[in-house]
């Protein structure tokens, strides 16, 4: 980052990661792995980071090789969560790039926030891991073109965490949509309410004694801690995260496109606002998105005011065609007739180990990626767009064989972001 060691540790780094990219394709594995077994590093594990361990452990010949947080803490309860269930602890370390310069590891899973996402798999790629990243998997546009050209520059696995691409009972609901079960399909309505608390006012204080706010940071231009951040707070702040639609609006987003069969919408409107608390919020806790494919659309709609949405349900996604509407609302999908009759209702459930699963079988069997990055962003440049037109306050227009916007000007300089000296040349490759 900033201070002496740690430039000197980061431009060490660049250098091993341009040996290598100039070698070429590393080995499918890690050279020091034995037979089948795959050895993961999982990055962020104060959260969503123990599902990882959880669903990696699930799958046969997998271990945990490291942790790593920021977090002292996190790093404590990962460690035994996994010395609990493979009998043997993990490395703990707190900067994951240690864990990248070890031949033997042949997957950085990244369950660390949004900022860090596209750098920390585009890094991955270059030292030959193979990538696991939650989603929305980059902060903004620019970062999505990046890691997607990482992945194919560097021939690894890179899978996006939007689990409901493997969830089989999602599948097969899709399967009926494109099997023309509803007929034509126009318009996939999605939407997410929760009821969130305030973030409040937060105040500048001295950094935990637990937390390596430096790092933490990361490539993401310094700013002063205060109390109100981390660990989850920083989603409602432009400076780290993509608000709701980055946060629970791309899984819907996701299903919607990939049921509508679509890539790139020709427009891009939001509305909304800031309306229930008077906070350090910056992302709307109200909008909605509309997507215009040119032969069908799209919209999510997001209340951060109270849990109940559409279809009694927080979250769904409703498809609409001449024949019916088939509706993915909580864990089931229903349809219905034209007149509203249910025709048929599915109980599905959460599991979360068949993406995991999908992606391991990818790595040693060559199984396809349930969600391979490059189709991933295709859905997470639909939440990046959603929140440039909201911040700029105009309707996009784009082309839709490229998804590149017919003004680029439009973006507002939201395309991309300002980074840590020495990070935009790293990343851009």
């Amino acid at each position: 980052m900033n201070s002496p060691q740690s430039r000197r540790q980061f431009l060490g780094r660049t250098g091993t990661a341009a040996a290598l990219a100039l070698a070429g394709p590393l080995i499918l594995r890690g050279a020091e792995s034995p037979g089948r077994l795959l050895r993961v590093a999982v990055m962020g594990v104060n959260g969503r980071g123990l599902a990882h361990i959880q669903g990696f452990l699930a799958q046969p010949d997998v271990e945990i090789a490291y942790v790593c947080d920021v977090d002292s803490r996190a790093l404590a309860k990962a460690a035994k969560a996994v010395a609990d269930r493979q009998g043997r602890a993990p490395q703990t370390i707190s900067d994951f790039r240690h864990a990248l310069d070890d031949r033997s590891v042949d997957v950085l899973a990244i369950a660390a926030p949004n900022h860090w996402h596209a750098p920390a798999t585009i890094l991955g790629c270059a030292a030959g891991k193979h990538v696991y990243v939650e989603k929305p998997g980059s902060h903004n546009p620019r970062e999505a073109e990046w890691m997607v050209a990482a992945a194919a520059k560097h021939q690894r696995q890179v899978q996006m965490g939007n689990q409901r691409r493997s969830w089989t009972w999602v599948r097969e609901a899709i399967a009926k949509v494109h099997a023309g079960e509803i007929g034509k399909v126009t318009f996939a309505r999605t939407w997410y309410n929760n009821a969130r608390p305030s973030i409040g006012r937060g105040q500048r204080t001295t950094v935990p004694e637990w937390l390596n706010y430096e790092l933490w940071q990361g490539p993401a231009p310094e700013r002063p801690f205060k109390d109100n951040v981390v660990h989850y707070n920083w989603h409602w702040l432009w400076h780290w995260g993509n608000g709701e639609l980055g946060n629970n609006g791309i899984h819907a987003l996701d299903v919607a496109r990939w049921g509508l069969q679509v890539d790139h919408p020709k427009s891009v409107s939001c509305g909304g606002g800031r309306y229930q608390f008077d906070d350090d919020q910056e992302t709307p806790d109200i909008y909605q998105t509309t997507y215009d494919f040119g032969t069908c659309g799209m919209s999510w709609e997001s209340m951060s005011h109270h849990p109940y949405g559409f279809e009694n349900a927080q979250f769904g996604i409703a498809f609409h065609g001449d024949k019916g509407v088939l509706i993915i609302a909580g864990n089931n999908y229903r349809i219905l007739d034209p007149n509203g009759k249910e025709r048929f209702k599915f109980e599905g459930k959460w599991n979360d180990s068949d993406h995991f699963g999908n992606f391991v079988r990818a790595i040693r069997d060559g199984e396809p990626l349930a969600s391979p990055i490059a189709d991933g962003q295709k859905s997470t440049q639909l939440c990046h767009l959603g929140n440039i037109a909201w911040r700029t306050g105009k309707t996009l227009q784009l082309d839709p064989e490229t998804g590149e916007l017919r003004k680029r000007s439009d973006a507002g300089g939201l395309w991309e972001r300002d980074y840590r000296r020495g990070w935009r040349k790293q990343l851009a490759g």
